[in-house]
Protein backbone atom coordinates (compact mmCIF):
# COMPACT_ATOMS: atom_id res chain seq x y z
CA UNK A 1 0.00 0.00 0.00
CA UNK A 2 1.49 3.53 -0.84
CA UNK A 3 2.35 5.30 2.15
CA UNK A 4 2.20 9.19 3.23
CA UNK A 5 5.30 9.18 5.83
CA UNK A 6 5.08 12.33 8.22
CA UNK A 7 8.72 12.62 8.83
CA UNK A 8 10.19 15.19 11.71
CA UNK A 9 13.38 16.67 11.19
CA UNK A 10 15.82 18.66 13.27
CA UNK A 11 14.97 21.92 14.94
CA UNK A 12 18.56 22.80 14.67
CA UNK A 13 20.90 20.50 15.83
CA UNK A 14 21.40 18.21 12.47
CA UNK A 15 22.00 15.38 14.62
CA UNK A 16 18.51 15.34 16.37
CA UNK A 17 17.29 13.31 13.58
CA UNK A 18 15.95 9.45 14.02
CA UNK A 19 17.62 6.39 12.73
CA UNK A 20 14.23 5.47 11.32
CA UNK A 21 13.74 8.93 10.17
CA UNK A 22 16.81 8.55 7.52
CA UNK A 23 15.49 4.96 6.76
CA UNK A 24 12.47 6.49 5.47
CA UNK A 25 14.09 9.37 3.88
CA UNK A 26 16.58 6.97 2.15
CA UNK A 27 13.53 4.59 0.63
CA UNK A 28 10.93 7.36 -0.14
CA UNK A 29 9.89 7.43 -3.84
CA UNK A 30 9.71 11.02 -3.21
CA UNK A 31 10.51 13.72 -0.45
CA UNK A 32 7.90 16.63 -0.45
CA UNK A 33 9.92 18.98 1.16
CA UNK A 34 8.64 23.11 2.87
CA UNK A 35 11.44 24.91 1.18
CA UNK A 36 13.86 21.90 -0.86
CA UNK A 37 17.36 24.31 0.23
CA UNK A 38 16.68 23.20 3.88
CA UNK A 39 15.93 19.98 2.99
CA UNK A 40 19.10 19.22 1.03
CA UNK A 41 21.32 20.35 3.82
CA UNK A 42 20.18 17.66 5.73
CA UNK A 43 20.24 15.07 3.30
CA UNK A 44 23.60 16.14 2.40
CA UNK A 45 24.64 15.76 5.75
CA UNK A 46 23.35 12.19 5.71
CA UNK A 47 24.48 11.01 2.29
CA UNK A 48 21.01 10.57 1.24
CA UNK A 49 20.29 10.80 -2.42
CA UNK A 50 16.24 11.38 -2.90
CA UNK A 51 13.98 13.14 -5.68
CA UNK A 52 12.61 16.36 -3.95
CA UNK A 53 9.55 18.00 -4.46
CA UNK A 54 8.77 21.84 -3.32
CA UNK A 55 5.63 21.58 -1.33
CA UNK A 56 4.97 24.65 1.14
CA UNK A 57 2.40 26.62 2.60
CA UNK A 58 1.29 28.43 -0.52
CA UNK A 59 1.69 25.27 -3.13
CA UNK A 60 -2.02 25.38 -3.77
CA UNK A 61 -4.53 22.84 -4.84
CA UNK A 62 -2.78 21.74 -7.79
CA UNK A 63 0.25 20.57 -5.79
CA UNK A 64 -1.90 18.54 -3.17
CA UNK A 65 -3.38 16.60 -6.27
CA UNK A 66 0.42 15.83 -8.25
CA UNK A 67 1.22 14.37 -4.91
CA UNK A 68 -2.01 12.36 -4.28
CA UNK A 69 -1.50 11.08 -7.72
CA UNK A 70 1.96 10.23 -7.18
CA UNK A 71 0.48 7.87 -4.21
CA UNK A 72 -1.68 6.23 -6.73
CA UNK A 73 0.98 5.50 -8.93
CA UNK A 74 2.42 3.18 -6.17
CA UNK A 75 5.15 5.62 -4.90
CA UNK A 76 6.02 6.16 -0.85
CA UNK A 77 6.54 9.62 -0.04
CA UNK A 78 7.80 11.39 2.78
CA UNK A 79 6.77 14.74 3.81
CA UNK A 80 8.83 17.13 5.81
CA UNK A 81 9.22 20.55 6.65
CA UNK A 82 12.23 23.10 7.73
CA UNK A 83 12.11 21.78 11.39
CA UNK A 84 9.96 20.01 13.62
CA UNK A 85 7.09 18.02 12.73
CA UNK A 86 4.86 18.77 9.31
CA UNK A 87 1.61 19.78 9.88
CA UNK A 88 1.99 20.98 13.24
CA UNK A 89 2.32 24.31 12.66
CA UNK A 90 3.90 23.39 9.50
CA UNK A 91 2.17 22.95 6.28
CA UNK A 92 0.90 19.28 5.14
CA UNK A 93 -2.64 19.48 7.24
CA UNK A 94 -4.63 19.46 3.78
CA UNK A 95 -2.45 16.58 2.11
CA UNK A 96 -2.18 14.21 5.20
CA UNK A 97 -6.30 14.72 5.17
CA UNK A 98 -6.50 14.17 1.91
CA UNK A 99 -4.23 11.10 1.96
CA UNK A 100 -6.35 8.97 4.55
CA UNK A 101 -9.78 10.18 2.83
CA UNK A 102 -8.58 8.47 -0.08
CA UNK A 103 -7.69 4.94 1.67
CA UNK A 104 -3.77 6.12 1.43
CA UNK A 105 -1.48 4.75 4.49
CA UNK A 106 -0.80 7.27 6.27
CA UNK A 107 2.47 6.77 8.92
CA UNK A 108 3.34 9.71 11.40
CA UNK A 109 7.10 9.62 13.24
CA UNK A 110 8.25 10.65 16.49
CA UNK A 111 10.61 13.32 16.08
CA UNK A 112 11.87 16.57 17.24
CA UNK A 113 9.40 19.30 18.70
CA UNK A 114 10.30 22.83 19.87
CA UNK A 115 7.35 23.02 21.81
CA UNK A 116 8.17 19.52 23.64
CA UNK A 117 12.19 20.61 23.89
CA UNK A 118 10.90 24.12 25.54
CA UNK A 119 8.08 22.54 28.17
CA UNK A 120 11.05 19.68 29.10
CA UNK A 121 13.46 22.85 29.75
CA UNK A 122 11.18 25.45 31.20
CA UNK A 123 10.91 24.56 34.92
CA UNK A 124 7.17 25.64 34.15
CA UNK A 125 4.74 22.20 35.72
CA UNK A 126 2.96 20.78 32.63
CA UNK A 127 1.17 17.58 34.87
CA UNK A 128 -2.36 18.50 33.88
CA UNK A 129 -1.36 19.28 30.05
CA UNK A 130 -0.79 21.68 28.13
CA UNK A 131 -1.77 24.01 25.37
CA UNK A 132 -0.47 25.38 22.29
CA UNK A 133 -1.50 28.85 20.52
CA UNK A 134 0.96 28.32 17.52
CA UNK A 135 2.59 31.21 16.54
CA UNK A 136 0.70 34.68 18.15
CA UNK A 137 -0.74 36.80 15.76
CA UNK A 138 0.80 39.53 14.39
CA UNK A 139 -1.72 42.26 14.30
CA UNK A 140 -1.73 43.27 18.01
CA UNK A 141 -5.57 43.32 18.43
CA UNK A 142 -6.05 39.43 17.28
CA UNK A 143 -3.27 39.04 19.02
CA UNK A 144 -4.64 40.16 22.43
CA UNK A 145 -7.74 38.81 22.49
CA UNK A 146 -6.28 34.92 21.71
CA UNK A 147 -4.14 36.27 24.95
CA UNK A 148 -7.39 36.99 26.62
CA UNK A 149 -9.29 33.99 25.87
CA UNK A 150 -6.34 32.18 27.34
CA UNK A 151 -6.43 34.04 30.51
CA UNK A 152 -8.26 31.79 32.77
CA UNK A 153 -5.96 28.73 31.43
CA UNK A 154 -5.18 26.99 34.43
CA UNK A 155 -2.55 24.34 31.99
CA UNK A 156 0.63 25.67 31.03
CA UNK A 157 0.53 27.89 27.79
CA UNK A 158 2.80 27.35 25.13
CA UNK A 159 3.71 29.61 21.88
CA UNK A 160 6.00 30.52 18.53
CA UNK A 161 7.44 34.53 18.38
CA UNK A 162 9.68 36.07 15.78
CA UNK A 163 12.33 38.54 17.02
CA UNK A 164 10.93 41.42 16.01
CA UNK A 165 8.10 40.94 17.62
CA UNK A 166 8.59 39.63 20.88
CA UNK A 167 8.92 42.82 22.85
CA UNK A 168 5.49 43.71 21.59
CA UNK A 169 3.95 39.96 22.31
CA UNK A 170 5.75 40.01 25.96
CA UNK A 171 3.85 43.20 26.69
CA UNK A 172 0.31 41.52 25.44
CA UNK A 173 1.47 38.91 27.55
CA UNK A 174 2.02 40.45 30.72
CA UNK A 175 -1.05 42.69 29.90
CA UNK A 176 -3.47 39.88 29.60
CA UNK A 177 -1.97 37.62 32.04
CA UNK A 178 -0.51 39.38 34.38
CA UNK A 179 3.29 38.61 35.62
CA UNK A 180 3.42 35.36 35.29
CA UNK A 181 5.88 32.90 35.11
CA UNK A 182 7.65 32.25 31.72
CA UNK A 183 10.58 30.67 30.13
CA UNK A 184 11.72 32.42 26.81
CA UNK A 185 13.65 29.63 24.77
CA UNK A 186 15.80 30.98 22.04
CA UNK A 187 17.49 28.63 19.53
CA UNK A 188 16.70 25.82 20.68
CA UNK A 189 19.27 22.87 20.12
CA UNK A 190 21.01 25.82 18.31
CA UNK A 191 24.90 26.78 19.05
CA UNK A 192 23.54 29.82 20.31
CA UNK A 193 20.89 28.36 22.34
CA UNK A 194 18.94 29.94 25.44
CA UNK A 195 16.52 29.49 27.95
CA UNK A 196 15.83 32.25 30.50
CA UNK A 197 13.52 31.39 33.12
CA UNK A 198 11.78 34.15 35.36
CA UNK A 199 9.03 37.17 35.26
CA UNK A 200 7.15 38.07 32.45
CA UNK A 201 8.77 41.74 33.05
CA UNK A 202 12.02 40.27 33.94
CA UNK A 203 11.93 38.88 30.31
CA UNK A 204 10.87 42.39 28.61
CA UNK A 205 13.91 43.53 30.32
CA UNK A 206 16.67 40.57 29.16
CA UNK A 207 15.39 40.21 25.68
CA UNK A 208 15.90 44.33 24.37
CA UNK A 209 17.53 43.47 21.13
CA UNK A 210 16.19 39.80 20.51
CA UNK A 211 17.75 37.76 17.87
CA UNK A 212 16.63 34.20 16.52
CA UNK A 213 13.90 32.24 16.64
CA UNK A 214 11.37 31.91 20.24
CA UNK A 215 9.72 29.62 21.93
CA UNK A 216 7.82 30.89 25.05
CA UNK A 217 6.08 28.64 27.79
CA UNK A 218 3.94 30.59 30.25
CA UNK A 219 2.58 28.66 33.68
CA UNK A 220 -1.21 28.68 33.67
CA UNK A 221 -3.38 30.94 35.56
CA UNK A 222 -3.22 30.42 39.68
CA UNK A 223 -6.10 28.33 41.32
CA UNK A 224 -8.91 30.54 42.21
CA UNK A 225 -9.07 31.27 45.98
CA UNK A 226 -11.30 28.85 47.92
CA UNK A 227 -15.10 30.28 48.51
CA UNK A 228 -16.21 30.60 51.87
CA UNK A 229 -18.87 27.36 51.08
CA UNK A 230 -15.65 25.58 50.12
CA UNK A 231 -14.02 26.32 53.39
CA UNK A 232 -16.77 25.50 55.78
CA UNK A 233 -19.13 22.94 53.86
CA UNK A 234 -20.71 21.17 56.52
CA UNK A 235 -21.89 24.21 58.48
CA UNK A 236 -22.93 25.91 54.40
CA UNK A 237 -24.61 22.79 54.12
CA UNK A 238 -26.77 22.94 57.14
CA UNK A 239 -27.33 27.04 56.78
CA UNK A 240 -28.47 26.12 52.73
CA UNK A 241 -31.25 23.90 54.73
CA UNK A 242 -32.41 26.11 57.35
CA UNK A 243 -32.61 28.92 54.58
CA UNK A 244 -34.91 26.73 52.15
CA UNK A 245 -37.09 25.95 55.68
CA UNK A 246 -37.71 29.97 55.76
CA UNK A 247 -35.96 30.37 58.87
CA UNK A 248 -34.12 33.36 59.03
CA UNK A 249 -30.38 34.46 59.32
CA UNK A 250 -30.47 35.75 62.90
CA UNK A 251 -31.73 31.79 63.84
CA UNK A 252 -30.35 29.83 61.56
CA UNK A 253 -26.84 31.41 62.53
CA UNK A 254 -27.87 30.93 65.96
CA UNK A 255 -28.92 27.05 65.86
CA UNK A 256 -25.91 26.01 63.91
CA UNK A 257 -23.18 28.29 65.85
CA UNK A 258 -24.16 25.40 68.44
CA UNK A 259 -22.30 22.96 66.67
CA UNK A 260 -19.87 24.59 64.58
CA UNK A 261 -16.89 26.25 66.18
CA UNK A 262 -17.17 28.25 63.92
CA UNK A 263 -17.52 32.72 64.08
CA UNK A 264 -21.22 33.99 63.96
CA UNK A 265 -19.82 36.82 61.93
CA UNK A 266 -18.46 34.09 59.52
CA UNK A 267 -21.56 31.71 59.60
CA UNK A 268 -23.38 35.30 58.13
CA UNK A 269 -20.61 35.67 55.13
CA UNK A 270 -21.44 31.84 54.84
CA UNK A 271 -25.72 32.68 54.81
CA UNK A 272 -24.78 35.44 52.00
CA UNK A 273 -22.89 33.13 49.59
CA UNK A 274 -25.80 30.88 49.85
CA UNK A 275 -28.35 31.50 46.89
Amino acid sequence: MPTLYIVPTPIGNLEDVTLRALRVLRSADLIAAEDTRVTRRLLARYEISAPLASFHAHSGRRKTERLLERLADGGDIALVSDAGTPAVNDPGGELVAEAAARGFDVVALPGASAVTTALAASGIPCDSGFVHLGFLPRRRAERRRVLRDAAAERRTLTAFETPHRLARALADIREALGDRRIAVCRELTKMHEEVFRGSVSAAISHFAEPRGEFTLVVEGAPEPPPSETDVHPDAAQALARLKREGMSAKDAIAAVSETAKIPRRELYTLWLAIE
